[in-house]
């Protein structure tokens, strides 16, 4: 169920995306929130750290648990623009994040719902409540553009 602050904390996640976009990053964004505050926010950093892991969800995982100073992030929501891939979505399992929220489905690497469903499978020890679609349009929107950016940057240096 959506609630009244998702909307604004996805936000949060967008212009984390969009700093990823700028720097030449796959714009995907988040936020964590912990009792209304944000306490860990990332966006994509594999280009820029020569990292397959430095994914949005990881890093700002990584921000909250120290924060917390615990890799409990029980009470926590996480907000995420564009729908966990399987190594993120496992992640959020095992750090025992309360909630997920994020923007669009991703039909080719989603681990949260559009392949699978590992936050919500119950043969591991913990789910999150999941709320899809939360800005999905913007979100769509930001991806067809940085794509279209990075086709015709492919073009132009092919001919």
């Amino acid at each position: 169920m959506i609630e009244g602050n998702d909307k604004y904390f996805m936000e949060l996640a967008l212009a984390e995306a969009q700093r990823a976009a700028v720097e030449g990053e796959i714009p995907i964004g988040c936020v964590i929130v912990h009792e209304g505050m944000v306490i860990g926010k990332g966006h994509n950093r594999t280009e820029a750290l020569n990292d397959p892991t430095a994914h949005a969800e990881i890093l700002a995982i990584t921000a909250a648990a120290n924060h917390l100073e615990s890799w409990r992030l029980e009470d926590c929501s996480v907000y995420c623009t564009l729908e966990p891939c399987p190594m993120c979505a496992g992640a959020l399992v095992l750090a025992r994040a309360k909630r997920l929220v994020f923007g669009a489905k991703d039909p080719k690497f989603g681990g949260c719902m559009s392949i699978y469903n590992i936050v919500q499978d119950i043969r591991l020890n913990h789910q999150l409540e999941v709320i899809p679609g939360v800005l999905e349009d913007k979100v769509a929107e930001l991806m067809k553009s940085f794509f279209k950016t990075v086709r015709a940057k492919e073009r132009k240096q092919n001919r």
